[in-house]
């Protein structure tokens, strides 16, 4: 199957999705829809409540089940699992069966969402709009924003030199993903979410503008490097994940030694109450050989 993985959102609800290029179709997690049906923010809760569904579905002799399928998901904790997925067609039917006011709603935003790929084929400039507007009402500000989708060009160009040179599976782009990550900001792709309080949401959309800047700065140095080198695999790669993230590394540094502020901070953007750790302190893995002017760092 040739598709991509994306994240859709129904009322603050994030719904995974998978897109086939070859039958122009949807596939979307019935879980997470049967969250936002029963308005279930806790993941375990809304399986709980599938299963059983499923099963009550099956002995009913419900075509419903059986036209479901499973396709492996990217999970909260980042890796993949196979997952319950359903075209439109088969969604409706199942929604049917779940009494909630979120029915008709959630009916027409999958009709809108099937609409809105048509029109994104057509004109890719559509979704670009739409993020924007999505971020606009998320409190993001004009400054953030173009950070934001600046960086994210910077990221499509680095998959894509990715794509080229033998790095196909999903879980190497994690694994490159982290790579930079941790050599630029001192901690992992996870630790990093786990500071600033965050479970499912994309960490890049709860970045700081510095965060950004310096995440851009690593994944534009790691592609500068890696065409360099004509890197190819995950080994040459690898390679140049880590010195392109020192890059962003030394600048890092030099930053926080000028301002003596961490840039890696709790600062995001989730509903007051829900605000992630602020780190007040040095980088986990800085040593007293590390240092913003030290010109023989340890690595």
């Amino acid at each position: 199957m040739s598709n991509e993985q994306l994240m859709s959102v129904f009322e603050d609800f994030r719904i995974r999705r998978v897109y086939d290029e070859e039958t122009e179709t949807w596939y979307f997690s019935v879980v997470d829809i049967i969250a936002a049906l029963i308005e279930q923010r806790d993941y375990q809760t809304a399986r709980k409540y599938w299963n059983k569904l499923k099963e009550r579905l099956r002995k009913e002799g419900s075509q419903s089940v059986t036209d479901c399928h499973q396709l492996k998901l990217a999970a909260a904790d980042g890796k993949k699992y196979a997952t319950d997925v359903a075209d439109p067609q088969t969604l409706l039917r199942l929604i049917q069966s779940v009494p909630s006011p979120k029915a008709e709603p959630i009916k027409l935003w999958l009709a809108r969402v099937g609409y809105e790929r048509i029109q994104d084929m057509n004109d890719p400039a559509r979704s670009l709009d739409r993020a924007r507007e999505y971020w606009q009402q998320h409190g993001r500000s004009e400054k953030w924003i173009q950070q934001r989708m600046m960086g994210q060009e910077t990221r499509n160009k680095l998959t894509d030199y990715w794509k080229d040179h033998e790095i196909r599976d999903e879980e190497e782009y994690a694994i490159l993903t982290n790579i930079i990550h941790k050599e630029w900001s001192g901690v992992s792709v996870r630790e990093h979410k786990n500071i600033k309080g965050l479970k499912t949401q994309n960490l890049r959309d709860h970045m700081t503008e510095a965060e950004l800047i310096f995440t851009a700065l690593a994944e534009l140095s790691t592609r500068q490097i890696a065409e360099s080198i004509d890197a190819t695999g995950m080994p040459e790669n690898a390679q140049a994940g880590k010195k392109g993230g020192r890059i962003a590394r030394r600048a890092r540094l030099e930053l926080e030694g000028k301002t003596g502020r961490t840039v890696v901070t709790g600062e995001n953007f989730l509903p007051p109450g829900k605000t992630g750790k602020q780190m007040t302190q040095s980088l986990p893995d800085r040593d007293k050989n590390d240092t913003p002017t030290d010109p023989n760092r340890r690595r």
